[in-house]
């Protein structure tokens, strides 16, 4: 067994200076360069620690094909390597850090001096905590006016996080990612933990880690960015996950230059899968390892086409890679709670002409995280009238997604605006007074009451009147009075919306 460097899983709140902190490590400036100014897609990247604690970025592990170090040479130098995986700090991506952490040997919880413990610091926390990582707590942003120490102490406290000196025994440090300030002392905490979890590894045990990042290139095929926990991957090598079997035909370290072997626990492209895996999976790599039968997977090219529900916005989805589609997928789940989405199709790739074909046929719109869009694609879709949204920053996505949802209940679904509401409520039943905004409007109909954008509940009409007579129907344009049962309480400026079965 020979000592593995450590692999750290940078976690935190959105904007709290992770991508900053690693730019800081490596000498880069990947920050600049992230659409919207945070991480979307997992990367990892190998630093060296020299004894002064100066990191310098270096291809992991191969000179010309051949190893150039393992990991009891650089004890032996006195040099020792880190693996950092940047996870994003969208809650979009919460499936996505929880497959970071399960990977990690040690996370460093990044918390913002000037703004504190929030919801997704608690969330990365939760998912560090499931995983029982041993973690650090970097408070950032000192340089920042604002910085409180204390403040972020006593929130780490309430959330269940005693740091060292605050009643706790969890280790932490004081940074600023942006000057580099205490940036070096953290290093060596990181040194220190993964020396008391002495981390190890087998060179002639078969290749083993996790699969961080999928897409698909024209050129190439399927290409998986994975981070190497056990034995030594080879080009050559068959590798197998849970969903996909395949052979390694290109191996790169993190850096894009060609490799023949690398050792943990190196970062790595490979191309060579016969089909996308999913993000998150183990994969074993070795001359003898042959591959399960492949089950269909949660992503796939073409996904088995699926009918629209009547009352629901059909959405096709298309994402540059597995993870980022993951993503997407998500958050369309997500306002689906509030908003009638119903997603049909989904696939990796940019959005081609047979994707608007797809959409066209089936009534959906597309929406595209971190694609392209054809030119042949982009004509067809005016010519059609067919809305395709895009952006490579999600929450961008999610804006225009809960704008498109707004704007086609108002134009196309049958609605009363509620004007008036008379009397108290009996029970579930209630009277509401409105216009209807689009109908007709029908008694002994089911409705969905909307507040804004968001959805509270559903409901029966028992009594419809219109010029204080008793109706079975009432025609757009037209105020009319309403017998209602509902769970929710109704409120002026409410909308029922009637679903077309």
């Amino acid at each position: 067994m020979l000592p593995r460097p450590p692999i750290v899983v940078i976690m935190g709140h959105v904007d709290h200076g992770k991508t900053t902190l690693l730019d800081t490590i490596r000498k880069t400036s990947v920050a600049a360069r992230e659409a919207g100014g945070i991480t979307q897609a997992i990367g990892a990247y190998e630093i060296e620690v020299h004894p002064k604690n100066e990191p310098k970025s270096r291809a992991s592990g191969t000179e010309r094909g051949i190893p150039r170090q393992t990991p009891r040479d650089d004890f032996a130098n006195n040099v020792r390597k880190i693996t950092f995986i940047d996870t994003p700090g969208h809650e979009a991506f919460s499936a996505m850090r929880v497959h970071g952490a399960k990977c990690a040997d040690l996370a460093i919880l990044v918390v913002a001096a000037d703004d504190g413990v929030k919801p997704q610091t608690k969330d990365a926390l939760a998912a560090i905590q499931a995983e029982k990582l041993p973690f650090i707590v970097a408070v950032n942003k000192m340089d920042k006016p604002g910085a409180d120490v204390e403040k972020v102490k006593q929130e780490l406290a309430q959330a269940g996080v005693f740091l060292e000196g605050y009643g706790g025994n969890v280790s932490w440090h004081a940074i600023s990612a942006k000057t580099g300030e205490g940036v070096s002392d953290l290093l060596d905490l990181i040194l220190l933990a993964s020396d008391i979890e002495a981390t190890t590894y087998d060179p002639d045990a078969p290749a083993s880690g996790i699969v961080l990042t999928t897409k698909f290139d024209k050129r190439r095929g399927t290409v998986a960015g994975v981070v190497l926990t056990n034995g030594t991957l080879r080009r050559g090598d068959c590798i197998t996950t849970e969903t996909a079997f395949g052979k390694v035909k290109i191996l790169e370290d993190f850096r894009g230059k060609p490799a023949t072997a690398l050792v943990p626990s190196a970062p790595a492209l490979v191309v060579g899968f016969e089909k996308i895996p999913h993000v998150g999976e183990v994969f074993t790599a070795g001359p003898g390892v042959t591959g399960p039968k492949p089950v269909e997977r949660a992503f796939p090219t073409r996904q088995k086409e699926a009918e629209k529900p009547a009352d629901r916005i059909a959405v096709v989805l298309k994402a540059d890679e597995g993870g980022s589609l993951e993503a997407l997928h998500g958050v369309i789940i997500k306002l689906a709670k509030t908003h009638p989405f119903h997603i049909i199709h989904q696939s990796v790739g940019d959005i081609y002409e047979t994707d608007v074909k797809t959409a066209e046929s089936m009534g959906a719109f597309l929406v595209g995280f971190r694609t392209g869009v054809d030119r042949a694609a982009q004509n067809l879709a005016q010519a059609k009238k067919l809305a395709i949204l895009t952006s490579p920053v999600i929450y961008e996505l999610e804006r225009a997604l809960t704008e498109y949802a707004q704007k086609r209940i108002a134009k196309e679904v049958r609605a009363l605006e509620v004007l008036a509401i008379f009397g108290a409520a009996k029970g579930k039943q209630r009277v509401v007074g409105g216009r209807v905004t689009l109908g007709p409007v029908r008694t002994n109909e089911h409705f969905e009451v909307w507040r804004e954008t968001k959805l509270l509940c559903t409901g029966l009409i028992l009594n419809l009147q219109s010029g204080r007579q008793d109706a079975t129907e009432v025609a757009t344009g037209t105020e009319a009075g309403l017998l209602v049962e509902t769970e929710e309480s109704i409120r002026i400026g409410d909308r029922l919306v009637f679903p077309d079965a």
